[in-house]
């Protein structure tokens, strides 16, 4: 062989190896990044030549997969989009996934390790297997009655529902909401995206979960416990007078109207909790102090996210540096901000004795031959405050229910608010909230409602007219599905 061969051999050889490296390297190392590189089109082909899993609560399927004449499956969101879309998301060929499509797709396309059953030949042939099935804890028609109190309404805002004792979700409702079915038709999903996201009131996110707002007077179930732990009674004397001014400034902080919380120069915390007054709780607040404030707080789970399967923003608190700021937060103004369920944990907690457990979505997680793969369990968090501590809230609760407007005598324990917000916020249109639960006594659900900017009342809209209604709905559905 004579050497211009040789060198013709030896360098095809080389390329021959260099080949082989950097096939050997793309499959061991970069075969994820081109799997999910946006413009492999693989995969989704891939995805659709399987079933997927069903989405189902209460009996219910919300989507499914349906084989077309070509022989690939599309996704179908079957009952009521609106009023799941925010919780089930969507799956479209353009714009990917959301919610629980998303944080479930590795078990609803079935490529899940722990979905396991596989045959030795299917791994080998890497076979696609159908997905697995979620079914949610969410009950159909206490869902409807949540959804249609705030869309039938117009209203922009969320409500929550939840079992004390166990953490299941039983409601989730945000509006605006979408229709997930125009984003999976590709026929409809540009149209629909680009009206979806020019929409102010962001039909896409969901807003029990991703969403913080003062929390307003709500927040003053935190400092009544911080101020029962610290040894105050319903009978403890605090400031009766319509406004207070904050420590160390010249801003002043007025109750609702400018009214005298009762009639004296000192009102009891039961007249202060059942009134809502701003200025006895200031007093309070100032008086534990923001370390027993914010420690009661993250109890409660206040800046707590959970593992739903959806999006998540924490709540906030703001430092609270001075007596004057410690005072704005104990009404649940200044920078304390939360979500409709992290409000719902609460109301949840004091139900429960005190006793704060996990909020979960998914009831389990079954195969094609619905064999149980996982079930979800409750799962109990902590002891936020003691028993006789939520004892004696419930009955401020069930004083402040009693008191609010459109209440109908039943065994219902609550607190309104009404949340002050943006630049100019005593001009603004309050965020109306609503937190309760019932019965009083082993409760059955507990519930957290806001509407945002007032409503159709503008400012004059308060917890007790624009929330408290929604609540009472919910709690009612719940009890009746209970019976």
């Amino acid at each position: 062989m004579n050497k211009a061969i040789r060198r013709t051999a030896t360098f095809a050889l080389l390329l021959v190896l260099a080949l082989l490296i950097n096939l050997t390297y793309v499959q061991a190392f970069t075969e994820e990044t081109y799997a999910n590189n946006d413009y492999n089109r693989r995969p989704l082909i891939e995805l659709k030549q399987v079933p997927r899993g069903q989405i189902s609560t209460g009996g219910q399927i919300l989507a499914e997969s349906v084989e077309d004449a070509d022989g690939f499956y599309t996704r179908r969101y079957v009952t009521a989009p609106e009023e799941y879309g925010p919780i089930e998301g969507y799956l479209s060929d353009i714009y990917g996934t959301s919610g629980l499509e998303k944080s479930f797709n590795s078990v609803l396309d079935g490529t899940d390790p722990d979905l396991g059953g596989k045959s030795f030949m299917d791994r080998l042939t890497r076979t696609k297997t159908p997905g697995a099935n979620l079914e949610l804890t969410l009950n159909p028609a206490v869902q409807k009655v949540a959804y249609s109190q705030l869309a039938s309404r117009g209203y922009e805002g969320a409500v929550v529902a939840i079992r004390p004792a166990t953490g299941e979700i039983v409601a989730m409702a945000s509006t605006p909401s979408f229709n997930p079915a125009e984003i999976a038709d590709n026929d409809t999903a540009e149209s629909a995206w680009a009206r979806l996201t020019n929409n102010e009131g962001s039909p896409l996110l969901n807003h029990a979960t991703q969403e913080t707002l003062p929390p307003g007077s709500t927040f003053k179930v935190i400092t009544t416990a911080a101020g029962l732990e610290s040894g105050f009674t319903a009978g403890s004397p605090l400031t009766a007078a319509p406004e207070i001014t904050l420590p160390g400034t010249t801003t002043t902080l007025e109750n609702y109207a400018g009214m005298r919380c009762g009639e004296g120069d000192t009102a009891t915390l039961l007249t202060a909790f059942t009134l809502s007054c701003n200025t006895a709780f200031v007093q309070m607040g100032i008086d534990v102090g923001a370390e027993k404030l914010s420690d009661v707080a993250h109890r409660f789970g206040v800046t707590d996210t959970y593992d739903l399967g959806l999006p998540m923003d924490p709540g906030t608190l703001g430092e609270m540096a001075d007596p004057a700021a410690t005072g704005q937060s104990a009404i649940g103004q200044r920078d304390v901000a939360m979500t409709v369920l992290q409000n719902a944990v609460i109301a949840a907690t004091v139900a429960n004795k005190g006793v704060r457990m996990k909020p979960y979505l998914v009831s389990q997680v079954t195969r094609p031959d619905l064999s149980v793969v996982k079930k979800y369990e409750p799962e109990e968090l902590d002891q936020a405050i003691d028993e006789n501590t939520a004892a004696q809230l419930t009955e401020l609760m069930r004083a402040s229910e009693r008191h609010t407007i459109g209440s109908t005598g039943a065994d219902i324990a609550s607190k309104t608010g009404t949340a002050e917000h943006g630049e100019d916020s005593r001009n603004s249109n309050p965020h109306a909230w609503y937190i309760a639960f019932g019965p009083t006594e082993d409760a059955d659900i507990a519930v957290a409602v806001v509407v945002k900017n007032g409503g159709d009342r503008g400012q004059a809209a308060t917890g007790g007219s624009v929330a408290a209604p929604i609540g009472r709905a919910v709690i009612d559905a719940a009890l009746r599905e209970q019976r």
